[in-house]
């Protein structure tokens, strides 16, 4: 049996990539999101026959995969990554024509996989590792084992990067691994996928495209599946939980975030700062999981900030993710278009100043497509529905604070907990109000891709996930821990022995 042919030029077409023979598909298709009437091109729409000879397959190479020493598949990461260091430019321009975004967003996206594969790839071997214990009691080891097939669901809005880091600490644990890319930006991932199944054993890596709706949930629902590892929007989360309860998987989730930037009076209001933060907010047209979606500020240097920071905003240039003179490109599809103007239309019909600010490179252009210009929100509560919500797009509310309890207690006052930030020439003053922040990061002076890296753990509390990613606790996440005990005749101390 054959890996199915995926993503090619000609025809730019994600398959499902399988070690299992499957049958004709049905087909979607995928529409440029700043030219929303080209066709990028088609993924297939698994059913439920494909999704069971997929599983099967999965489920067959576990015991291959699981037995391979650390050491011998961090090897074949490593190969995988060195295939995919070739075409990245290429890759590049195609997935900013699926998904939008600007060109250098795109490169780092495609960019940063042959690195995460190599990363982990380097830990493989630690993750094999196990810890001896010898005590007068007697011998006992610990040690990782590989939960066994394992099902990857991936977003749209960086979709090979976040997939790579969900399906790299997968692979370097032991697990074979399914991945179903968004239906919204499916080609460039399973290209890349495609290209890493080939190193690796029969049945390892396989890529099942189609909805959400029908293809994920079958996955997240099938019985031989016992690790689900899910990136996306906190309602969907929650059918995958309810989904997954039926069978007691183990479920890893980074889910939504409504993250809080705290500006305090100390912060010096300069190039720098307001920089870092248009940044922060901005990236992807807003559409970040950990963007900064709501800003409080001090409000004796509210109004200089909010003038620096409209300067700032207005210089973003807005147009098709290809054209290099775009700050931002369109938004990723109708739904969330006008799930976005709708969010705007209430602010205003309730009192907020909403100003539309930036560049309209190609203004002609702006009805084929779903692009939206950055917006600054102010005059407006901490209440109000466009600061307590997860926007996911170029709009930023910013609420003065009179005293620091009150900005901390805002930042609180959240379903969601994944990112945060605060903002201070005073490091050791930042570092007591990050203490006080309920969120999984809390960033000082930053805030964006890079302020946690690989050395930090990554995830939110709350409601925007469960688990962490990043270095050895995203292995153990997708590892059991087995406890081996050589204690014979002997009485455990304290009050258990009996």
């Amino acid at each position: 049996m054959t890996v199915t042919t995926t993503v090619t030029r000609s025809g730019l077409r994600a398959e499902v990539v399988s070690a299992a023979a499957v049958g004709p598909q049905r087909y979607g298709t995928v529409h440029n999101p700043a030219r929303t009437r080209e066709v990028v091109g088609e993924y297939a729409l698994a059913d439920a026959a494909t999704i069971e000879h997929v599983v099967a397959s999965c489920a067959a190479a576990a015991p291959l995969w699981g037995d391979l020493t650390g050491a011998e598949r961090g090897r074949l990461l490593a190969e995988a990554a060195a295939l995919i260091d070739t075409g990245i430019a290429e890759r590049a321009h195609l997935l900013s024509t699926e998904q939008g975004k600007v060109l250098w967003e795109s490169r780092l996206d495609v960019g940063g996989a042959p690195f995460l594969l190599r990363y982990y790839a380097e830990l493989a071997e630690r993750a094999a590792a196990e810890e001896l214990i010898e005590d007068e009691r007697g011998t006992s080891i610990i040690r990782r084992l590989p939960i066994g097939p394992t099902v990857v669901i991936v977003p749209w809005n960086a979709p090979v990067y976040l997939c790579m880091m969900s399906l790299a600490p997968a692979l370097a644990a032991g697990n074979p691994v399914i991945v179903k890319p968004s239906e919204f930006a499916p080609l460039v991932l399973t290209e890349v996928l495609e290209i890493v199944s080939r190193t690796l054993p029969p049945g390892v890596l396989s890529v099942v495209p189609g909805l959400g709706a029908e293809a994920g949930t079958a996955l997240v629902a099938h019985e031989k599946i016992r690790k689900v590892v899910f990136t996306g929007g906190t309602a969907t989360g929650r059918e995958v939980l309810r989904t997954a309860a039926q069978t007691i998987k183990s479920v890893s989730m980074e889910l939504g975030g409504n993250d809080p930037a705290i500006v305090l009076d100390s912060a010096v209001i300069d190039d720098e700062l307001v920089s870092q933060l248009r940044h922060a907010v901005f990236t992807t047209s807003g559409q970040v999981c950990f963007n900064v979606k709501r800003i409080y500020v001090q409000r004796s240097i509210h109004d200089e900030f909010l003038s620096r920071f409209r300067e700032a905003v207005d210089q973003i240039a807005v147009g098709d993710g290809l054209d290099p003179r775009s700050t931002i490109g369109p938004l990723i599809n109708r739904t969330q278009f006008d799930r976005a103007r709708g969010l705007v239309e209430r602010a205003r019909a309730s009192g907020a100043r909403v100003e539309e600010l930036g560049t309209r490179l190609d203004p002609d252009a702006w009805d084929g497509g779903h692009f939206m210009a950055p917006m600054i929100a102010t005059a407006l509560p901490h209440e109000a529905e466009l600061v307590r919500v997860e926007q996911f797009a170029p709009v930023i509310p910013i609420v003065p604070f009179d005293e620091l309890d009150q900005a901390v207690a805002w930042a609180n006052d959240s379903d969601y907990g994944l990112a945060a930030s605060v903002w201070s020439a005073d490091t050791g003053h930042a570092l007591e109000v990050a203490r006080r922040i309920e969120s999984g990061s809390v960033f000082i002076n930053s805030h964006r891709i890079g302020s946690s890296d690989m050395s930090l753990p990554f995830g939110g509390i709350k409601q925007s996930g469960l688990g962490r990613n990043h270095g050895m606790w995203a292995i153990d996440e997708c590892s059991e821990l087995q406890a081996i005990s050589h204690r014979p005749g002997k009485d455990f101390p304290g009050p258990h022995n009996v």
